[in-house]
């Protein structure tokens, strides 16, 4: 279930909790990562963007591939508390104001926050869905 995210202009944060005791997080990252880089590129081809060129790389000579995410597995650790969720969803929540982006987290769209703290906005069709911290 997705507890709360941030969309920066270079990287993503996701406060993910998992359905499942068991889990692989480099499946889950697999999940997200594949087809949304699949997307991406086929939405550059069709705009011909420049922004494709720059985005594909030589792995070896002669074999060039489209890389829309950074290389390795990202940044990941486990929370087991829903105290240090909460913390995490506020300080992720807070990165745009850090970054000076905005002057306040309910001014930054691509953010969960308004799902927790201006509620009675209509959600963003565009955003993903947030479910909410778990009793």
């Amino acid at each position: 279930m997705l507890l709360a995210f941030v969309f920066m202009p270079e990287h993503v944060h996701l406060l993910i909790w998992p359905k499942r005791k068991e889990y692989d997080i480099s499946r889950l990252l697999f999940a997200i990562k594949r087809p949304t880089s699949f997307r991406i590129k086929a939405d550059l081809k069709r705009k011909e963007s420049p922004l494709l060129s720059q985005l594909t790389v030589r792995e070896r000579p002669g074999e060039l591939y489209f890389r829309f995410w950074q290389e390795g597995s990202g940044h990941d650790r486990n929370l087991i508390s829903r105290e240090n969720c909460i913390k995490a969803a506020e300080y992720i929540h807070h990165n745009p104001v850090r970054r000076k982006l905005v002057p306040t987290p309910d001014r930054w769209k691509w953010s969960s926050w308004n799902f927790y703290f201006n509620s009675k906005l209509p959600a963003d069709p565009g955003l993903p869905t947030v479910h909410g911290f778990p009793p």
